[in-house]
């Protein structure tokens, strides 16, 4: 009987342990199965709130869209307020670890690095873009993912003052954060709906068919 009664135990644990198992990931969100198995997500752009005088002040969205966990995460910029006049400075884009703005967008802590990697390998680091007509409006792809533990759903993502250098810079903070100067302005990730990607990916794509 001992035995046997250890048997079942075992069959038990083994059960369970496969139940723990099979439920240790955290869950997607309903919107995943509610839209086709996409998730969206959308980031408010705003001028930091501690801006020093005669820096622009950018506004505008940053969209995201991915298919699946295992699919690239498609990334639309969006952004305006850059000096029209003069040559354009490309501008550095981030996600960065936190999604609080209690102290402009220095309270965004430092990049988003799960891995414990120097810059640029970190899943958010979206690198330079360069303004058209005081403009940023574009579409990337990154490794960075909006589902499960990694998710950078409540992250932010920060505009900054300058180029960043993609750790060439030969010194810590070129490894830490490119040395892309101060932050321009800053948003936290949420998810969305599909209507705001939609539109203006639709409108994204129109303007390269005329270019």
């Amino acid at each position: 009987m001992y035995l046997k009664g250890s048997a079942a135990l075992l069959v038990l644990l083994a059960g369970c342990h496969q139940c723990v198992s099979d439920t240790s990931d955290t869950p997607v969100p309903p919107e995943f199965s509610q839209n086709n198995g996409t998730l969206y997500a959308v980031c408010k752009m705003r001028p930091s709130t501690l801006l020093e005088e005669g820096l622009p002040k950018v506004f505008g969205q940053v969209l995201f869209k991915q298919d699946d966990p295992q699919e690239e995460l498609q990334i639309l910029l969006r952004f305006r307020g850059f000096p029209r006049e003069g040559s354009p400075e490309p501008r550095a884009v981030h996600i960065h670890q936190y999604g609080d703005l209690s102290r402009g967008c220095d309270a965004t802590g430092g990049h988003y690095n799960p891995y414990g990697v120097h810059h640029p390998n970190h899943p958010g680091d979206f690198g330079n873009f360069e303004p058209q007509q005081g403009k940023i409006y574009t579409v990337i792809k990154s490794k960075a993912s909006l589902f499960k533990g990694l998710s950078v759903i409540g992250r932010a993502v920060v505009i900054h003052e300058k180029i960043d250098d993609l750790g060439r810079g030969g010194d810590a903070g070129s490894l830490l954060h490119g040395n892309a100067g101060r932050r321009l302005g800053c948003c936290v990730i949420g998810i969305s709906s599909p209507s705001l990607w939609n539109m203006y990916h639709q409108q994204y794509e129109r303007r390269l068919r005329r270019n």
